[in-house]
């Protein structure tokens, strides 16, 4: 099976930017004038959070790591919605859910995830996990296949060896001040507590510091189609995407021009103007609506 690699002259268009608008203790938010119904569940312990978007067949969105649902998918949220009923959830310790006694392991994110979707009634969904949502979506995959119909896989990176070594020295020396400032000040708008935001940090950090590998066995085992999308410049190489792809039994794999989160809108990979993500969108649909 050889990747898809879309060239960059497919995407040239033009957006503006999500804005929010939100009533003091109302759940109904409105998104860039969509309806968003906000809740929290409690699963394993804790109170997460989560907005829905939309309507039709169920799609479940899974953040990268020290993100919010915003950061991650504040841009493709209201062309998504169009075609999908959107579950957004911010995973342990992330934005407006609460943290708990262990580290943050892509087991328990995927244990999480499984029980708010029990909690809210939904049998079997598509998943869009980007970065370590990503992991977290594959993990969904091998621990609970019957949830999963689709999945599709944002830049994860599975295999220590699927970057450059110098990715996991700099994990190694990590420090708060190197966190992204946009991430820091979209945790603070949601919980305004620096403490708690210095807590996600070390709880991402420590989870790098500590990556294990996915093994090849458990890779092949998931049975849901998968589509593996990159950045050509992402921190997972193509020919780890690539790898990763050929092992899933009904995988393939898209490279797309631009580096960790661009191909989405991602906040901190894409700067304002840059519109590559509308044109992916419609990549995303082909695949979850193909043979529907």
């Amino acid at each position: 099976m050889k990747p898809v690699w879309l060239p960059a002259a497919l995407f040239l268009c033009y957006t503006a930017q999500m804005g929010v608008s939100t009533g003091a203790n109302n759940p109904i938010l409105v998104r860039d004038s969509i309806p968003c119904k906000a809740g929290y569940a409690r699963v394993n312990g804790i109170q997460m959070y989560y907005e829905i978007y939309g309507k039709g067949a169920p799609l479940v969105l899974l953040h990268g790591g020290g993100s919010t649902i915003q950061t991650t998918f504040g841009r493709v949220i209201p062309l998504l919605a169009q075609h999908r009923q959107l579950i957004c959830v911010e995973l342990q310790a992330h934005g407006r859910t609460e943290d708990r006694d262990t580290g943050l392991s892509f087991d328990q994110d995927a244990d999480d995830v499984a029980a708010l979707l029990h909690n809210l009634s939904i049998k079997k969904a598509d998943f869009f996990g980007f970065s370590n949502g990503g992991n977290t979506a594959l993990k969904i995959a091998i621990r609970y296949p019957q949830l999963c119909r689709k999945v599709i896989a944002g830049s994860v990176l599975l295999k220590r060896n699927g970057t450059a070594p110098q990715f996991w020295e700099a994990m190694q020396h990590a420090r708060f001040e190197q966190m992204p400032q946009p991430y820091k000040d979209a945790f603070l708008q949601v919980t305004p507590d620096t403490a708690k935001l210095r807590n996600l940090f070390q709880r991402c950090a420590n989870r790098m510091k500590t990556f294990t590998d996915f093994s090849d066995a458990a890779i092949r085992s998931i049975r849901a189609p998968v589509l593996f999308i990159n950045g050509d410049a992402d921190v997972g190489s193509p020919e780890h995407i690539t790898a990763m792809a050929k092992l899933v039994p009904n995988g393939q794999a898209t490279i797309i021009p631009g580096g960790h989160g661009a191909y989405i809108g991602e906040r901190v990979a894409s700067p304002p103007g840059d519109t590559l993500y509308r044109s992916v969108v419609p990549v995303l649909i082909q695949f979850l609506d193909l043979n529907q």
